[in-house]
């Protein structure tokens, strides 16, 4: 195994997410720069696949655009546009709740600030991170289950949560990986990095991994 070299890593990752799908977050973000719909996409994502997440937000944002179209559905229309994610019934109540603490908290505008994200309903700390990561090109560490496996697996990091993570590479990442690492390690776990039987004969940065195949 090589010496772990985090910029060697990174710019292979980068090719790799180059070369294969989009996660849907970076999706949203190619097409639109706003970040009410980012926020968006980025709740309906949680603990739902991207196809399906592409699905739910393309059939919601035929009829949002803006945190008034949501205070104008019930929590029963969003919830039958949105009833594909996971947890569709809590989220759709999420979204009805926003734009009343948008507008009491944040006259009506999408904070860019991880403890103001946290307000909002249905935003926690992976989705705050990921908002202002992708939503407002700022610096942030977005850990959800990829990033928190997938670096440990590495051995670059040793934690037994997602919040332990995020510390840890707040701590020893270099800031200017910060903005890519969910997107690049999301890819590459959909991909190649599985939690079983992860395809290390066509990995790019298998001479890296601490725990080659073995989890």
């Amino acid at each position: 195994m090589m010496k772990f070299d985090i910029d060697a890593v990174m710019h292979k990752l980068g090719e790799h997410f180059e070369a294969v799908k989009t996660p849907i977050v970076d999706l949203i973000q190619i097409q639109t720069q706003e970040p009410f719909k980012v926020l968006l996409a980025t709740i309906l994502s949680a603990r739902t696949k991207d196809e399906t997440t592409a699905r739910a937000v393309a059939k919601l944002f035929q009829k949002v655009n803006e945190p008034n179209d949501l205070d104008a559905l019930s929590i029963e229309e969003i919830d039958s546009m949105i009833w594909q994610v996971g947890f569709h019934r809590e989220k759709a109540k999420h979204l009805k709740a926003l734009p009343r603490v948008l507008n009491e908290r944040f006259g009506g505008a999408i904070p860019s600030e991880i403890d103001d994200l946290l307000l909002l309903p249905g935003v926690g700390r992976k989705t705050a991170n990921l908002v202002r990561t992708v939503a407002f090109s700022l610096p942030a560490i977005c850990v959800d289950v990829h990033v928190h496996r997938i670096c440990n697996r590495w051995g670059y990091i040793k934690t037994e949560t997602p919040l332990e993570s995020e510390m840890a590479l707040r701590a020893k990442l270099p800031q200017k990986h910060w903005q890519n690492i969910n997107s690049y390690v999301v890819a590459f776990g959909q991909n190649l990095c599985k939690p079983r039987k992860p395809d290390c004969m066509n990995c790019p940065i298998s001479d890296y991994c601490k725990r080659i195949g073995v989890e």
